[in-house]
């Protein structure tokens, strides 16, 4: 149910009636407390509470992932957000801790794994999951980890709502429900825009991570990593335990810095490449990072995803966009530019690279084009089946090499004259589709030298690294045949 503001509603309407506490009493759900969301327009829906009680103040936003649910709780690119799952039922399959994608390693303000959003909406969550690896139910789960839930929410009207107005902030509680108190609430919390949540995901001191780390219960799907060849210092924005290991699994051998770290101490290690993670919040934020990186560029073989390729680009003094409702999702149509190839990718971020700021058009070099669209929409570039090149006054050329085929906005750039490259998505499939798994083994060639590190067959990339891939099963499954 969805209100606005000035309907006024009073609190105890909120509460539920006897009829339907005795009723939800007999289902697998049992008796639950009332829930409120209120957003920053003071648009108001009420549910129930399916996870810890208390009040949280966020970002609220949406994923259309079908699944992963867990990998998406903690992914600590979610900090300072309350996240709305699209599809209707969630929690369906449990939890299994060891898919936990928080790699954060623990401190005394928080402890190891532990999930960095603010607060998660369902429209209908699972108590009863069924699944052979799971050990605990997603509501268990929420309540141990203090993170306030609800569900019973109209989610396709709050999904229709954000992307007619934009992701905006919120407010959950299980505890308050005088909207003149919320709204208060609202008005102190802080924005989104301006605040650098890195520093509340990042390591505060590196670590190493290489294939003795790689979780062994994911054994029977993850065949054996390549051996190792080369040393790549991650800063860590945020980072996924799966691009750790999608990292390890071409060849890496990490260590993990702090989102701080002087580009003076990673270039005295002598590592073959630097890799710049995920993370949460406004790029513009994160000054001390991407200050760093423009130290590196040049230098060093450059990887960066996500939060990473804004750093790139802001490195090379771009501007960057706050989307209207942002890509969060493991269905995002990406148009390789280079392969003229569709990926359907992984996404988390809520802002975005001006790839016209980085500088303009060569001729020569972007099918004889001088002008960007007056729209701004990339996906002419698409159609015309060229990859632009523009002349950064910094760093030489830079091409546009993928796009956002929902929006037109820019989702990967490579530098021709540095080895350095970047995407706006997370290729290590987690949750989410295994297409754009090419770009770990685009990153290793670089470090290999190899000029045309990102020509490589996407189709047949995917598939490697699985169980299921191995010439072992592929025989095993004629002989059954």
């Amino acid at each position: 149910m969805g209100t606005n503001l000035s309907a006024g509603i009073m609190s105890a309407k909120a509460a539920p009636s006897d009829l339907a506490q005795r009723i939800m009493s007999r289902t697998s759900k049992g008796c639950a407390s009332a829930a409120i969301l209120m957003l920053a327009d003071g648009t108001v829906f009420y549910g129930r509470a399916c996870g810890a009680a208390g009040t949280a103040c966020g970002e609220v936003c949406f994923n259309t992932s079908l699944e992963g649910y867990f990998e998406v709780l903690t992914d600590p690119s979610y900090a300072g957000q309350i996240v709305t799952m699209t599809y209707p039922q969630i929690g369906n399959y449990g939890i299994d801790p060891d898919d936990v994608q928080s790699a954060y390693p623990g401190s005394i303000e928080r402890g190891a794994a532990t999930p960095a959003l603010r607060g998660m909406i369902v429209h209908d969550m699972c108590h009863t999951p069924s699944n052979w690896r799971s050990s605990i139910s997603l509501p268990e789960y929420l309540k141990d980890n203090g993170i306030v839930a609800v569900e019973g929410v109209d989610t396709r009207a709050l999904v229709r709502h954000l992307r007619d107005h934009g992701a905006q902030q919120g407010v959950i509680s299980t505890e308050v429900f005088d909207l003149t108190e919320l709204a208060a609430k609202l008005a102190e919390a802080p924005a989104l825009v301006g605040e650098n949540l890195v520093k509340t995901v990042s390591c505060a001191d590196e670590y190493p991570y290489a294939a003795a780390d790689l979780p062994a219960a994911h054994a029977f799907a993850d065949a054996a990593p390549a051996p190792a060849k080369y040393r790549v210092v991650v800063y860590d924005c945020g980072i996924k335990r799966g691009i750790l290991e999608g990292l390890v699994r071409v060849g890496c051998e990490l260590t993990v810095v702090p989102w701080n770290t002087p580009a003076s101490h990673v270039l005295e290690m002598n590592p073959d490449g630097v890799f710049l993670s995920n993370g949460p919040g406004d790029p513009d934020a994160v000054e001390e990072t991407y200050a760093q990186v423009q130290q590196l560029i040049g230098k060093v073989p450059l990887f960066g995803i996500c939060l990473g390729h804004q750093m790139i680009g802001l490195a090379c003094g771009a501007q960057m966009e706050k989307l209207k409702f942002g890509h969060r999702g493991g269905n995002q149509p990406v148009m390789n530019l280079i392969s003229h190839r569709v990926e359907i990718t992984a996404q988390n971020h809520g802002f975005g690279l001006v790839f016209p700021s980085l500088g303009k058009l060569i001729p020569e070099l972007s099918g004889g084009e001088t002008e960007y669209p007056a729209d701004g929409d990339l996906r002419v570039w698409a159609q015309r089946g060229i990859a632009p090149v523009v002349q950064n006054e910094r760093f030489g050329r830079i091409r546009l090499t993928h796009i956002n085929l929902n929006d037109g906005t820019a989702e990967g750039i490579q530098l021709l004259d540095s080895p350095a490259f970047s995407v706006q998505y997370h290729p290590e499939a987690a949750p989410g589709p295994t297409d754009a798994h090419y770009l770990f083994t685009a990153f290793a060639h670089l470090m290999d030298g190899d000029a045309d590190y990102l020509d490589i067959d996407i189709s047949k990339d995917r598939l490697a690294g699985w169980v299921f891939d191995s010439e072992d099963v592929s025989a095993t499954v004629d002989t059954q045949a």
